[in-house]
């Protein structure tokens, strides 16, 4: 018998210590360890990509929160930006040569433009996909952040 994961979830905050288990969470992900992109067998799932969700949180981008690693599909995508044109979510996209730079570099962003009172977030259910150098098109590293926006989408999950 096979099995899949849906997502994995832990509680965590943005310490070092809290990024750090979230880099290891990625690790243990991508090597199939857990197996949410690769079934318990080691087989590969086709059409099944894994994106983060930042959700729970205690307060602000200081205080704990529950991190997810799922698996969804390209419909999942589609939703997503739905919610942008719906003005739910406010979408980030940044380049970069490593996804911890092009990461770090867009979520600097989101909390230049809270300091700044550019964007007022919710605080409810945020996302984050990145693609990997080796799999875009440009030899760049994508990061795409899903922050919401609107108070009542903190009780929308996609």
């Amino acid at each position: 018998m096979s099995y899949l994961l849906k997502e994995i979830t832990m509680r965590t905050n943005n310490t070092v210590e809290g990024i750090q288990k979230i880099e290891e969470l990625w690790q243990d992900v991508n090597s199939g360890k857990l197996p949410l992109l690769f079934d318990s067998k080691g087989l590969f799932s086709q059409g099944i990509f894994p994106i983060s969700r930042y959700s729970n949180y205690e307060s602000d981008e200081n205080g704990e929160y529950d991190f997810s690693i799922l698996g969804v599909n390209t419909e999942f995508f589609q939703e997503l930006e739905l919610r942008v044109k719906e003005g739910k979510y406010k979408k980030y996209e940044f380049l970069g040569d490593s996804i911890e730079t092009c990461t770090k570099n867009a979520w600097e962003e989101v909390w230049k433009e809270q300091k700044e009172k550019t964007i007022e977030r919710a605080y409810g259910i945020d996302y984050e996909s990145t693609v990997p150098a080796e799999y875009s098109k440009d030899g760049k590293v994508h990061c795409y952040l899903y922050i919401a926006i609107d108070k009542n989408s903190s009780k929308v999950q996609i």
